[in-house]
């Protein structure tokens, strides 16, 4: 009892610790209470969990700027109640502001994590790691990296949503003057140093991989830490971070620039910290995800379905058997109600669980390429200016669209990934309780008396598309739900090869090296290659053959494969394309009318509202005026 007392007041200490606002926190030096934390290895080993705890509330897609302001994702804002926090997604619609932000990572209010007490845990481990005797050497070492890997990480985190941070390299004492507490954000290429310096140290003593994922998953790997290294320095020599005219003139109070001048090396480190973190990976045993192993009772499953859940799989499959993950937290993700429409009666009369709301824009839909593998925009024997007329589910597209069934054109040959991502009016749904699949649900969402149509606002897919990506297949919503549940990825190995072929572009234009690991992600998903897709079918056949071709290929290929991963919302900023996404309205189709031919009129669901501003967080105006050191981002 004693023991449980004192590991109680540990944690309450620990806790209140960090509700200090004053400028970054200050650890009290509570000398007893760290002898105790770290007077032996299992205690020590204690600490260095509540270090990973608030990596592990980023699994928590709400709270990623990476998935609620990608607008991949909508649903209505104004509900009158709501089981999970939504002051992520509000962001686009222009509510984002410096009195009070939304996701405020800083102050660690609004639905953000408060990472300066984070980077503080971590310190406090790295001061006293020392201090037990029963440590051993290896153990240490690694848990050293490990570590300096998370306050790396949450520097990182920082970084891509403020830009130049405060570096805290080891906490202040409580005796320390007002000047040393009023802390200084430091120029964009320090604090890339100091997370790439501290990610450096760290790699050699992290393991190669995870041998006992019962007691270990979710902890970082050398091979790991490598990818994140890559993406660090892909975000620094991005348009956002490198050379942008927005910030030229960005200051703080002693006239130090915020941001540099373009580098055209960043690109070639980014480049090389790729191709070692691919090395590592492989060398490890990881690779892409070509295989789906069907449940046993699956039945007459197509080779074109087949090819649909392959992709599927490789956010699904569990971490321990899943060859393609390199990383992602331990803890589940929890979503998938939102993103499977209700498609039985039982499921109609029990909506309460079923909220089903996630509703996928109209412009994320199309993002998708044509069954030949180029944007629908550019494919000359596929309908684009027809894409919104009806068309009836026939045998050549059983195992995608209801035979018999209207539809839009749209939903008709498209590539793999669409099916495997999207859900929409007439769809097949495979799964979710039904395993043959010639007998598989589809849905029906016309109108306020179909299964998966508008009923309360709060139950209500307002663009008439789903998330299907994110409900894997065994999942079953009926008379309440059966779970199967899976992590979302922080790296997966085809945002590592995309990662590289950006990069190697962007040195040396469309290199074969660089076509090559684009084709790679595109052959799992049963696409040929860029260069004769296009020349076979785009409008635009020689669009892989420059740069900016190719850049735009890329982009796009990550926009899909990456689809509803908390990564496009990241990777738009990086690349200051997010303003050009969310200048237009969100469409969806008219979703109360039963009639195919009223229900397939696009109308405006959303209004999204950025600015130039808003691809840089504000920091809290009370920040501001505790820390007069302190200055805010541009525009603000």
């Amino acid at each position: 009892m004693k023991l449980y007392l004192k590991l109680f007041c540990l944690a309450i200490i620990v806790i209140y610790s960090g509700s200090c606002k004053k400028y970054l926190d200050v650890v009290p030096p509570d000398v007893g209470t760290l002898d105790y934390a770290f007077r032996s290895r299992d205690a020590a080993e204690n600490y260095l969990f509540a270090c990973y705890s608030d990596l592990q509330q980023l699994n928590d897609l709400n709270r990623s700027a990476g998935f609620t302001t990608s607008s991949e994702i909508i649903f209505p804002f104004d509900l009158p109640s709501n089981p999970i926090d939504i002051t992520g997604f509000s962001l686009i619609t222009g509510t984002q502001n410096a009195g009070n932000p939304g996701l405020n990572y800083w102050d660690g209010t609004n639905n953000g994590i408060g990472m300066w007490k984070s980077i503080r845990r971590c310190n406090t481990m790295l001061a006293n790691i020392n201090e037990p005797a029963d440590l051993t050497a290896t153990e240490k070492a690694r848990w050293i990296a490990e570590t300096k890997f998370l306050k790396a990480y949450y520097h990182y985190y920082l970084f891509r949503l403020y830009g130049p941070i405060p570096i805290i390299d080891v906490n202040l004492p409580v005796e320390a003057s007002t000047a040393e507490v009023k802390v200084k954000r430091m120029p964009v290429n320090d604090v890339v140093n100091y997370i790439v310096g501290l990610l450096d140290q760290a790699i050699p003593d992290l393991p190669s991989t995870i041998d006992n994922p019962s007691k270990e998953l979710g902890r970082i790997t050398a091979p790991a830490a490598m990818a994140i290294k890559a993406e660090v320095l892909m975000t620094a020599a991005s348009p956002l971070f490198n050379g942008n005219p927005d910030y030229a003139n960005f200051k703080d109070k002693s006239g130090t620039l915020m941001f540099p001048a373009y580098d055209a090396t960043k690109w070639q480190k980014a480049a090389d910290a790729c191709k070692a973190a691919i090395d590592a990976c492989e060398a490890a045993g990881l690779k892409l995800n070509t295989t789906f192993l069907p449940a046993p009772n699956v039945t007459n499953l197509s080779d074109s379905l087949k090819t649909v859940l392959t992709f599927q799989n490789a956010l699904w499959q569990n971490w321990d058997s899943n060859p393609e993950l390199i990383w992602a937290l331990s803890s589940i993700w929890h979503g998938q109600e939102y993103c499977i429409p209700r498609m039985t009666q039982k499921a109609n009369q029990n909506d309460s669980q079923n909220p089903a709301y996630y509703a996928v824009p109209m412009a994320t839909t199309e993002l998708f390429y044509s069954n030949n593998g180029v944007p629908i925009n550019e494919d000359k024997t596929w309908d684009y200016t027809g894409r919104n007329e009806l068309r009836v589910g026939d045998d050549a597209n059983f195992f995608y669209i209801e035979k018999g069934y209207t539809t839009v054109k749209s939903n008709f040959d498209r590539e793999p990934r669409y099916y495997g991502s999207i859900g929409f009016d007439g769809g097949i749904w495979f799964g979710n309780g039904i395993y043959d699949a010639k007998a598989a649900h589809y849905v029906a969402a016309r109108g306020v008396t179909s299964l998966a149509g508008p009923k309360a606002l709060e139950k209500t897919n307002i663009t008439g598309y789903w998330p299907k990506k994110l409900a894997n297949y065994l999942t079953v919503y009926d008379d309440g739900f059966t779970w199967t549940d899976f992590q979302m990825p922080v790296m997966r190995m085809a945002g590592l090869y995309l990662l590289y072929a950006e990069a190697l572009n962007e040195v040396n234009g469309p290199t074969p090296e660089a076509i090559s690991y684009v084709d790679k992600i595109r052959a799992r998903s049963g696409l040929a290659g860029v260069v004769s897709s296009w020349a076979n079918y785009s409008n635009n056949p020689t669009k892989p053959t420059t740069k900016d071709g190719l850049r735009a290929i890329i982009h796009q290929e990550r926009r899909i494969e990456l689809c509803f991963e908390g990564q496009s919302g990241w990777d738009l900023r990086r690349w200051k394309e997010l303003q050009g996404v969310l200048s237009v309205p969100c469409k969806g189709w008219s979703i109360y009318e039963s009639q195919a031919v009223n229900y397939y009129r696009a109308v405006n669901v959303e209004i999204p509202v950025f600015n130039t501003r808003d691809y840089l967080w504000p920091i809290s105006t009370n920040s501001l005026v505790i820390n007069d050191n302190l200055v805010q981002n541009p525009f603000w």
